[in-house]
């Protein structure tokens, strides 16, 4: 059985599945490189990313040793590159949550070939980010205490006004869901892992996480109903979240941050960067893992389009809060959105944050342009810098210059800040290649569906009956 080509989406003709497909060969491209030798493309960027590792494990060690002030945190900017960097990995750690709950919930077929993908980089930017506020403790063996609701000797909780620990509630919530969802969509896949693998010890390790699926009509009925109640908890996290980490500067009175747009704005930002982050991997990953079957330039644009809308409302957020700045008739707010930004030291980040997230994107409004694979993957990496540069300002801008001259200060990062920095971006790759090495980077069971969908409104549409 095969895909039929004679139907046709009427909302858009593409296809989601290129050329004539089956479930035998959906199933031996998609395993291919799961199964296969590693190659000598894939160690070559797993050593990179391990050397970059590498500089992550040094730096902490050197924070463990020299303590906090190892970082280029100071006063007047008590945070810095920690709460920055906190922020972007947070931020990109949501598209992969949104590609898969929401788009199923609203049973978007063109999800299926790219979730597996963003969920992944969900959990794995999750984890970068709580290497900083557990380190920015100063010893994180001591964290949890910190953190979490125990109670001391002296009967002191921990404060539970404070936007820090609903940080802590927010961030390990959204993990949790996050890892079960992503989990529970890897079983049917790891079962057929197991029962193609050749060797003996594949089959036991994948049949160990494979939980005795066999794939019954039982099992297939409990994992629809699990998998959709998990979509449906998540679905409210993906705003939850980031909107959370945004009351860590709105609950504030410091001048740049005491604004009320900050929840949507940061979720906005958050959702353009991350689908900007599965772009950046997705391009090359979908030409040196044989993908381009399934991930087709369907998907790849409407996550451009994605990228657009999002990009559009970030524009919108800079505007409303220079609008809200002039309006509210505080000379500070004014001072800030008006002189220091702009023109202050900073202001080559600011006018780099402008153009990486305002002007880039707008040339997605051309179809030659957001379908063409090297615009597109430059675009993705000017994102990527361009919100991490938001960050940047938010934090810097309004730490430096407050209310007081005689408390203003600078910031510049150190060796180490930026050392930790790099050494994140190692372990999320490290993480990345050692995903795209022993579990299918693509969804080979949904996929199959998605293929029997599309060959039964194939039949109804050459018979005449329709398919709508």
């Amino acid at each position: 059985m095969t895909v039929l080509s004679g139907y046709k989406d009427p909302i858009d003709p593409r296809p989601f599945i290129e050329g004539e497909q089956t479930d035998r060969s959906l199933n031996d491209s998609l395993l291919h490189h799961v199964l296969r030798g590693a190659g000598k493309g894939w160690w070559t960027l797993f050593s990179i990313a391990l050397a970059l590792l590498s500089v992550l494990g040094v730096s902490l060690g050197w924070t463990l040793y020299k303590g906090i002030g190892a970082w280029g945190n100071n006063q007047p900017v008590g945070w810095g590159f920690g709460i920055i960097n906190f922020v972007w990995w947070i931020g990109i750690g949501h598209a992969g949550t949104l590609i898969s709950a929401i788009l199923l919930l609203f049973q978007q077929r063109w999800r299926t070939s790219i979730n597996r993908f963003a969920e992944a980089m969900t959990l794995f930017a999750v984890m970068c980010a709580l290497i900083f506020p557990l380190f920015h403790t100063g010893r994180p063996w001591y964290a949890g205490y910190f953190l979490l609701p125990y109670p001391s000797i002296n009967a002191i909780w921990p404060q539970f006004k404070s936007p820090l620990m609903w940080d802590v509630f927010a961030v390990s919530t959204y993990f949790t869901i996050s890892l079960l969802f992503w989990f529970l969509g890897l079983v049917p896949d790891l079962a057929s892992l197991r029962d193609s693998a050749k060797n003996k010890t594949k089959r036991f390790i994948y049949g160990l996480f494979a939980l005795g699926w066999r794939g019954s009509g039982r099992h297939w009925a409990e994992y629809k109903w699990a998998y959709l109640l998990l979509a449906g908890l998540s679905t409210p996290l993906v705003l939850s979240v980031h909107s959370i980490v945004s009351f860590d500067f709105a609950v504030s009175v410091i001048p740049g941050w005491h604004t009320t747009i900050f929840p949507p704005y940061f979720v906005a930002g958050a959702i353009f960067s991350g689908f900007a982050m599965v772009v950046t991997w997705l391009v090359p990953a979908r030409h040196y893992l044989g993908l381009k079957h399934v991930v087709t330039m369907r998907h790849l644009e409407n996550m451009n389009k994605v990228i657009l809308a999002t990009g559009l409302m970030v524009t919108y957020g800079y505007a409303m809060e220079h609008f809200v700045a002039w309006y509210s008739g505080s000379e500070y707010e004014f001072a800030m959105f008006y002189n220091t930004r702009e023109r202050g030291p900073f202001s080559g980040v600011y006018w780099l944050m402008v153009f990486c997230n305002c002007v880039a994107p707008q040339f997605y409004w051309f179809k030659s342009l957001r379908t063409n694979l090297k615009v597109m993957w430059v675009i993705s990496i000017f994102v990527n810098i361009g919100m991490w540069c938001e960050r940047f300002i938010i934090v810097v801008t309004s730490l430096h210059q407050d209310f007081l001259p005689g408390s203003w200060g600078d910031f510049a990062p150190t060796i180490t800040d930026l050392g930790i920095y790099i050494g994140t971006i190692g372990l999320f790759s490290t993480l990345f290649l050692l995903f795209m090495k022993f579990i299918p980077a693509v969804a080979l069971t949904e996929v199959k569906e998605l293929r029997h969908e599309l060959e039964h409104e194939a039949h109804l549409d050459a018979s005449g009956k329709g398919a709508h």
